[in-house]
C-alpha cells in the first residue's frame, strides 16, 4: 500500500513542480514510465494528463542544455512537439541563445535565426518539460551503460497526436 501511495505523492509533487518552474496547470492522469534513467545523471518521467495530452519532465542532478535534451528525446524514442520555456519567458531559447551568440560576436547587428540555431542548443534547460506528439516505434527506451549502445527497452507504449484545427 506504501508503494500506491508513494507514487501519488511523486505525482502531485510533479504537478507542483510543473506549475512551478513552467507555469502550466496540468494534472497528471497515468504514468507511462516513472523516474527512468535517461543519462548517468538524468530521470525522465512520461505521463499522460487528464487531457490526454503526453508529456515527458526530465530532472537531472547536472546541468543539462537544450541540445542535450533534443539528444535524450530522441534516444527515449519520443517525437517532441513543442520544448517548453520557464514561467513569463515565453521567448526564453531565442533570448538566451541570442546572447550567447552576442558573446562570440559582440559586433553583430541583424542577427537572424540561423545565426542563433546553433547557440539555442547551448542554451540551459534543466529541469526539461516537453510536449511530445508520439512515440516513434511504440517503444520507450532508457539509459542503460551496461548494455550495448547504451540504451534498452523500458517500455512498450502507442501514442499518436492527431492535429484537429
Amino acid at each position: 500500500m506504501t508503494g500506491m501511495n508513494e507514487q501519488v505523492y511523486d505525482d502531485i509533487s510533479l504537478e507542483r513542480t510543473i506549475d512551478a518552474r513552467f507555469g502550466i496547470d496540468l494534472e497528471v492522469d497515468s504514468v507511462i514510465a516513472r523516474k527512468i534513467p535517461v543519462s548517468r545523471t538524468a530521470d525522465a518521467t512520461l505521463f499522460l494528463t487528464k487531457k490526454k495530452q503526453f508529456y515527458l519532465f526530465i530532472s537531472s542532478q547536472s546541468p543539462l542544455v537544450l541540445g542535450d535534451v533534443k539528444r535524450i528525446v530522441s534516444r527515449v524514442g519520443v517525437i517532441a512537439e513543442n520544448y517548453l520555456p520557464p514561467v513569463n519567458r515565453p521567448d526564453y531559447f531565442d533570448e538566451v541563445g541570442k546572447a550567447k551568440f552576442l558573446d562570440v560576436f559582440p559586433g553583430r547587428t541583424n542577427i537572424s535565426d540561423q545565426d542563433i540555431a546553433f547557440y539555442r542548443t547551448l542554451v540551459p534547460y534543466s529541469p526539461a518539460l516537453i510536449l511530445l506528439s508520439g512515440v516513434k516505434d511504440g517503444i520507450i527506451n532508457q539509459f542503460d551503460s551496461d548494455s550495448s549502445g547504451s540504451w534498452r527497452q523500458s517500455t512498450k507504449f502507442t501514442y499518436r497526436r492527431i492535429r484537429t484545427s
